[in-house]
């Protein structure tokens, strides 16, 4: 998956930001003297709390795919990977979606995350299933007109 590289591309630059950078961002910000008034310092360690809290967060996440099991996905129903072309029954129109990791969305170009609220909305739904999903602008009713999952080649 490309997502892994790229996760693993990010934990690679941060590492180095915060093996290499960072240290001497703080030690020349040290020697300007009284740390209580340093911006440079604060902003260097507030960095390097955000860093470290980052590369965590991503290193937990490619584990998380690692486990990911293909296999699971059911092959009948939308899941992660799958193309759902959805008929908005409030506007009459279709619309086509790609559920992808919140890594990958990129909304206004149909790619949704399976966490958000369309995207939970029709996980484990089938071709013909009417789904209303609550967005922020209010409820949206679809129905389920065709379905492409990981396995039929998705993605």
């Amino acid at each position: 998956m490309e997502i892994k590289k790229k996760l693993q591309d990010e934990i690679a630059t941060l590492e180095y930001e915060l093996r290499n950078e960072l240290p001497k961002e703080i030690k020349k910000a040290r020697e300007h003297g009284d740390l209580s008034e340093n911006a440079e310092y604060h902003a260097a360690k507030e960095r390097q709390g955000y860093v470290n809290a980052r590369i965590n967060h991503l290193k937990k996440r490619l584990a998380d795919m690692s486990m990911l099991d293909v296999n699971k996905i059911p092959h009948d129903r939308v899941g992660l990977g799958s193309t759902v072309v959805v008929l908005d029954v409030g506007k009459d129109e279709e619309i086509t979606f790609n559920l992808v990791t919140s890594e990958e969305a990129d909304a206004p170009n149909g790619r949704i995350s399976t966490s958000s609220p369309i995207g939970r909305g029709l996980i484990g739904k089938q071709v013909g299933d009417m789904v209303k999903v609550q967005i922020p602008g209010g409820v949206r009713e679809f129905e389920i007109m065709k379905l492409v999952t990981i396995h039929d080649g998705a993605g």
